[in-house]
């Protein structure tokens, strides 16, 4: 019995390109994703909100940083997200990170802050400010301890806590 012919595969190949072009297909659809990644745009895109998209925490209880993702239809000082917040399920303000500058060119961005003092097991908010629309976008919900994932906030929910210190400082651009 004689051995078949090795034919080595071309990039010029048609059969080599056409696999190529159905790959890169089904990793844009994101076939093979294990775990769905959650849907965090906004119904209030047109409303111009920022839009929590990511919450991420390091550290130690009493000290945490938080690492917060957000998108939002920045213009530039005129329309900009200007903040954001932990806030306790009570609506108590734990901890606010103002951004001193629009992110027109940066979407979504991502900004940390701290120390957060809460404790691993403490369920809190995490939601964005847009100036000069206020809050109303998506929030995120949860625990150092099980996790954050977008839920649905109010807007009026402990909207005071907007003229509450400290304030961002004056938006440089």
């Amino acid at each position: 019995m004689s051995a078949s012919p090795v034919r080595a595969v071309h990039p010029e190949d048609t059969g080599y390109r056409a696999g190529r072009a159905v790959f890169g297909i089904l990793l844009l659809l994101g076939l093979g994703c294990r775990e769905p990644v959650p849907d965090v745009s906004s119904a209030h895109s047109a409303e111009a909100l920022a839009d929590v998209v990511s919450v991420s925490v390091s550290g130690d209880p009493s000290s945490y940083r938080f690492e917060v993702g957000i998108r939002s239809p920045d213009e530039g000082c005129d329309r900009y997200a200007d903040w954001w917040e932990v806030v306790s399920r009570d609506g108590e303000l734990v901890y606010r990170r103002p951004l001193s500058h629009s992110h027109v060119d940066e979407q979504p961005f991502a900004r940390g802050g701290g120390p957060v003092a809460i404790e691993a097991e403490t369920a809190v908010w995490v939601r964005a400010h847009m100036h000069p629309n206020g809050y109303g976008g998506v929030a995120f919900e949860g625990s150092v301890h099980d996790g954050f994932r977008p839920g649905e906030l109010a807007a009026a929910f402990a909207a005071e806590l907007a003229e509450q210190a400290p304030q961002p400082p004056e938006c440089r651009f």
